[in-house]
């Protein structure tokens, strides 16, 4: 399977992103679900544990394999349903500031994934990472198995793609 890249380039108002896209045929209600609850998004990516009511979760990621199962806090900095989340963690890997939109219409809901760039280094590794969880929710709202999506589908093959994005943000940060 050749997968093309889907992340574009964004200044917005948090700063420098990589934002992705994906369109489904589903209500905005049902595709706030499948990323907002956690039994819908443990069919894609992980659960968590903990009340959102509070302002912060628990969260594993179940899709990276066992030894990758350890919960970090997630806290929720901005939510508003069915239309925005906005989330932020650090975790051995880095810091992650996440925004989530949706917009319907006619029966199409629109999700836009933002991750913020806090260190452009990781962009190489993230940028595949994100194609391939939001091809694994694609196929949970499709009523298709995400387990037959591949991470070797998406890395290497797209991590130049994702390095010229980089690049374009550490020489647009140098510039200024």
């Amino acid at each position: 399977m050749t997968t093309i890249p889907t992340g574009r380039r964004r200044l917005r108002p948090e700063g420098d992103s990589v934002e992705f896209t994906r369109t489904y045929r589903a209500s905005i209600e049902d595709v706030w679900a499948a990323v907002t609850e956690s039994d819908r998004l443990a069919r894609w990516i992980g659960f968590y544990s903990g009340d959102p009511q509070e302002g912060h979760v628990q969260f594993t990621m179940n899709a990276e394999g066992e030894d990758n199962m350890v919960p970090v806090r997630y806290d929720i900095r901005r939510c508003e349903p069915p239309r925005i989340l906005q989330i932020h963690t650090t975790d051995d890997f880095g810091t992650w500031d996440l925004v989530v939109e949706l917009a319907e219409a006619r029966g199409i809901t629109t999700l836009t994934l933002a991750e913020i760039v806090n260190d452009p280094a990781t962009i190489e590794n993230t940028g595949p990472g994100w194609e391939y969880y939001l091809d694994r929710l694609t196929a949970t709202m499709d009523g298709t198995d995400p387990a037959t999506i591949d991470f070797d589908d998406y890395y290497p093959t797209q991590r130049e793609y994702y390095l010229r994005i980089q690049r374009a943000i550490i020489d647009a940060a140098t510039s200024s």
